[in-house]
């Protein structure tokens, strides 16, 4: 029997068939011949492939499997993303660093034949299960392999400072100086954006929006996607959730997109941190952990922290308009308007989701004071 003969026999046994004995019998017809392990190889990269014309990019790879399956699987899946990465046309600095973050997929000694066969049909079956998503690409620099203005050049002066302030956030143990922190990087992100749109309007090929996706990870999956809508909106973007897969997809201009990845990274830290002291004091106070104080915690976090970014941010977008020799209402209210174009063509159908699970007072009024904890409005302009 040919190799190629005997992963067809294992396919046609154990991919349309979820049963364990039908898996047992396909991994035990691959482990009995070592000559078809190239085959099966390349018919995982071809599975890889046909993800990215799903739609699917990297990170969402790497981070469905290891949502729904074991590290032996995110190791193969790793090891799959490499080997079919030089076979791949070229797709932009996204996804470039994407797969820079692909982790390494040969870390553990391989199995016997037969669980490492049984583990690779178990991935495979996921992968043929995939879903289509909606395409982040838009047809041009991202899809042709034409340099993009982020590829281009360096990361800009503006985004280091951001980043520099958000790691002093995480790090800080006081609240205060935390949200304070934050907030100076929410006004940076501002004036940062007001810059970038002011390029592209007067550029010869103004910018358009693009697309990413953000993993929602368990547990409280919805309040922290009600942050990072907060976070989106304060940053002139769009986000909408997909539960069952785990994560939102954020519509909005790439400079944008990249303060709204970093901020809902960093507040999520912080308040995750601010959380498990809010804990401690009521353990101390003879109350038990339980899940509705941090449900309850982080969606009133969410609530607050949103409203304290979007002060900030109009507060320093009004800031640069007033210092400046042209009007921004309508360079802003274009940009605007395509991000909408965009995220209602990818998302013709949506619908809201009522928060679940957020009634325990005194989890709202620790989260609502953790958010309070420092300003969040008008600062001196950064220097």
């Amino acid at each position: 029997m040919s190799t190629s003969r005997t992963v067809d026999r294992a396919f046609e046994t154990a991919l349309y068939d979820t049963a364990d004995h039908a898996l047992d019998t396909a991994a035990s017809l691959l482990a009995a011949d070592p000559g078809a392990d190239a085959e099966l190889d390349r018919r995982g990269e071809e599975f890889v492939a046909t993800a990215w014309r799903r739609g699917w990019q990297p990170a969402d790879l790497v981070r469905i499997v290891r949502r729904e399956l074991d590290d032996v699987h995110l190791r193969l899946v790793a090891r799959l993303i490499r080997a079919q990465a030089p076979h791949d046309r070229p797709r932009g600095p996204r996804w470039a660093a994407q797969l820079d973050a692909v982790p390494e997929g040969s870390a553990a000694p391989r199995a016997d034949r037969f669980s490492h066969a049984t583990a690779v049909l178990e991935l495979y079956r996921l992968l043929l299960r995939l879903p289509t998503l909606e395409p982040l690409e838009t047809g041009g620099a991202e899809g042709n392999g034409r340099r993009t203005p982020r590829e281009a050049r360096p990361e800009s002066r503006a985004l280091a400072r951001i980043r520099a302030l958000l790691a002093k956030a995480e790090a800080t143990g006081y609240p205060e100086e935390a949200e304070a922190l934050s907030a100076k990087a929410q006004e940076l992100m501002a004036r940062h954006s007001v810059d970038e749109a002011l390029l592209s309007a007067h550029a010869p090929a103004p910018d358009t929006p693009g697309a990413c996706r953000i993993g929602i990870e368990a547990p409280y999956e919805q309040a922290k996607a009600v942050l990072l809508d907060a976070v989106a909106d304060a940053n002139h973007c769009r986000a909408v959730w997909n539960e069952a897969l785990g994560f939102s997809t954020v519509v909005g201009f790439e400079s944008d997109l990249e303060a709204v990845e970093l901020l809902h990274t960093s507040l999520l830290v912080q308040a995750e941190a601010a959380m498990t002291k809010a804990e401690a004091v009521q353990r101390a106070g003879g109350r038990k952990r339980t899940k509705t104080f941090r449900q309850s915690f982080l969606a009133a976090y969410a609530h607050r922290a949103g409203a304290r970014l979007r002060a900030a941010a109009e507060a320093a977008t009004a800031e640069a308009g007033g210092a400046g020799d042209v009007d921004l209402l309508p360079v802003l209210a274009s940009r605007e308007v395509a991000v909408t174009d965009r995220l209602e063509r990818m998302f013709p159908e949506t619908t809201t989701t009522r928060l679940r699970g957020a009634g325990d007072a005194a989890g709202w009024t620790e989260g609502t004071r953790a958010a309070d904890d420092a300003e969040v409005g008008r600062r001196r302009p950064l220097r």
